[in-house]
C-alpha cells in the first residue's frame, strides 16, 4: 500500500476504560496495542495525517464517560501536537462530529483505522466511511473486541466475534490488512 498524503490513520476508542476486563469480560488480539503503536509511529514518523476518537458515554459510571478516568487515552495513543480529537457518543466516528467535513477540507480519500472494538466502533465506522465514499482500511491485526452473547445464553468467543466483523467487512466495505502490510506497503 502505497501512503500518500490523502491517507490518514484513525485510532478508534484507545482509552483507558476499555483495559478493565473485570468489566468487559475476555478479549482477543493481545498484540493489538503494540501493532496499533507500530502503525502510529510509522504515521507520525512519514508526517501523515493521524486521526484520534474517543467514546464519550452518556451514561454515568460507564468507563468511558467523560468523569471516569477510563475515558482518557492508553499511554501509547495520547494525541500529539496537531493531531485533532473527535468525541462520539455512537459507535460511528463519522456521526455527531466534523470527520467526514474536515477529511474532504484536507483532501483525504483514504482512511486506515484501527482500535476498539472490532465489531463495534470500528465496523461502524468502516461501514459508514465505505458508504460515505472513503477508501477504507482496517488493520485486522491492530483491533481486538470482546466475547459477546446471545440473550439465550450462548456465548461467542472475542476471537469469533473479531474474525466474523472482520469478514463481513473485507471487500465489501474495506479492506482488510494486517500491519506489517500496511507498513511495507
Amino acid at each position: 500500500m502505497t501512503q500518500t498524503n490523502n491517507a490518514a490513520l484513525i485510532l478508534i476508542d484507545w482509552q483507558k476504560g476499555f483495559s478493565d476486563l473485570a468489566y468487559w469480560g475476555n478479549r482477543n488480539n493481545p498484540a493489538a496495542e503494540e501493532n496499533s503503536a507500530k502503525l502510529l509511529a510509522h504515521w507520525r514518523e512519514n508526517g501523515w495525517p493521524v486521526i484520534h476518537v474517543r467514546h464519550n458515554s452518556t451514561t454515568e459510571g460507564s468507563r468511558l464517560h467523560p468523569n471516569h478516568p477510563g475515558h482518557g487515552f492508553v499511554d501509547f495513543a495520547v494525541p500529539g501536537d496537531g493531531e485533532p480529537v473527535y468525541g462520539k457518543d455512537v459507535n460511528s466516528a463519522f456521526i455527531g462530529t466534523k470527520l467526514e467535513e474536515d477529511l474532504r477540507a484536507s483532501g483525504i480519500n483514504r482512511i486506515v483505522l484501527c482500535g476498539v472494538s472490532t465489531d463495534h466502533c470500528v465496523n461502524t465506522s468502516a461501514r459508514m466511511g465505505g458508504n460515505l465514499g472513503f477508501d477504507v482500511t482496517i488493520v485486522g491485526d491492530a483491533c481486538h473486541t470482546f466475547d459477546r452473547s446471545l440473550p439465550d445464553g450462548r456465548v461467542f468467543a472475542a476471537e469469533l466475534v473479531h474474525d466474523v466483523a472482520l469478514a463481513s467487512l473485507n471487500e465489501e466495505f474495506a479492506a482488510v490488512k494486517m500491519t506489517g502490510q500496511v507498513i511495507t506497503g
